[in-house]
């Protein structure tokens, strides 16, 4: 029996240490999103048939699963990662994976998308699992420098991956300017 008390303890412990964000309190609200990091915050705006998860990330590491609690996932999904560069940017739901990554080097960007740890298999914007990653500045407007500077990386979730209704997506992010 004690055993089972320290099991228990050790649960509960594990439970605080796990930091959660709830949309809202009230129920009926369409998701509840979990951060690994307290100091990591999802910010959520749309509606039913648009959704913006905008993170933002004072560590520029991080990690966030957003649950849907209503029966679909809206037309388009868009997250907005608030960071200076995007070294490695990773969806996950079930047995799909969406990785991307943007590199640069003396002025010149590189946009990496790749799928299910296929890092040597680009996919290109005839791929169903093509997703466009834009930068954008605090004014809106596209812009073509790293490091962003108070900006975000933006993009449109594939509707691909989307196809099993997942109940889940699991995001990670790593800024090159940490």
């Amino acid at each position: 029996m004690e055993f089972l008390s320290q099991v228990f303890a050790l649960q509960a412990a594990i439970v605080i240490m796990v930091h959660s964000f709830t949309v809202a309190d009230e129920p009926g609200q369409p998701f509840s999103i979990l951060s690994k990091r307290e100091m990591d915050e999802v910010i959520v705006s749309g509606d039913t048939n648009s959704t913006i998860f905008s993170t933002h990330s004072p560590l520029g590491i991080g990690q966030a699963t957003i649950e849907r609690t209503v029966e679909q996932w809206p037309n388009m999904v868009t997250l907005r990662l608030h960071l200076k560069g995007l070294e490695r940017f990773r969806v996950t739901h079930g047995n799909t994976t969406l990785e991307a990554s943007v590199s640069s080097h003396h002025n010149n960007l590189r946009f990496r998308l790749w799928v299910n740890q296929k890092e040597n298999e680009l996919i290109d914007s005839d791929s169903k699992h093509w997703m466009e990653i834009r930068m954008v500045g605090d004014d809106g407007k596209t812009i073509n420098a790293i490091p962003l500077n108070n900006g975000f990386f933006e993009m449109h979730l594939p509707k691909a991956f989307f196809e099993e209704n997942p109940k889940t997506l699991t995001i990670h992010w790593i800024d090159f300017y940490r």
